[in-house]
């Protein structure tokens, strides 16, 4: 059986803050505003496994009422994700937008490729991250003040 799911997130993006995407750090004057880490990437990637198994949301597992999940390592919420609700299934391929409008990421992709197929178990190949902006336009998302992420992902099982 093959099964598809989708997610985004979105982050408002503050000074003081680090800017992680796909657990790397991102050099930047601004960093997700956020419960836990904000690493929007993280979060649309949690949701569209959690929604291409019928079990949710990243909010419904990990409330940011929860004081357990304040500043926490958005990697550590995927494995759990990964490793206590996706068995039997297992990723075919992720497909990853990321909208920022600044900085630019073009030197940051190849990495953030690498770290989540190492964290997934798979092969950089079946990782896809793009970068666009928001071309001075969307409110936030064009003056830089925001971050969006949309992810699609096939498992199987």
């Amino acid at each position: 059986m093959i099964r598809v799911g989708s997610g985004w997130d979105l982050h408002r993006l503050v000074p003081n803050r680090p800017l992680l995407i796909g657990g790397i750090e991102i050099p930047s004057a601004k960093g997700s505003l956020a419960h836990s880490d904000g690493d929007v990437l993280i979060h649309a990637l949690i949701d569209a496994l959690l929604g291409a198994l019928a079990k949710g949301d990243i909010g419904s597992h990990f409330p940011d009422t929860d004081p357990a999940y304040k500043d926490i390592d958005s990697m550590e919420l995927l494995k759990r994700v990964v490793n206590s609700d996706l068995p039997p299934y297992s990723i075919i391929n992720i497909d990853a937008t990321i909208i920022l409008q600044t900085p630019k990421l073009r030197d940051h992709i190849d990495a953030i490729r690498a770290n989540l197929a190492d964290a997934l178990g798979l092969a950089i190949q079946q990782v896809s991250v793009k970068a666009k902006t928001a071309e001075h336009s969307l409110a936030e998302l064009g003056s830089a003040d925001a971050i969006a992420a949309q992810v699609t992902l096939l498992i199987s099982g």
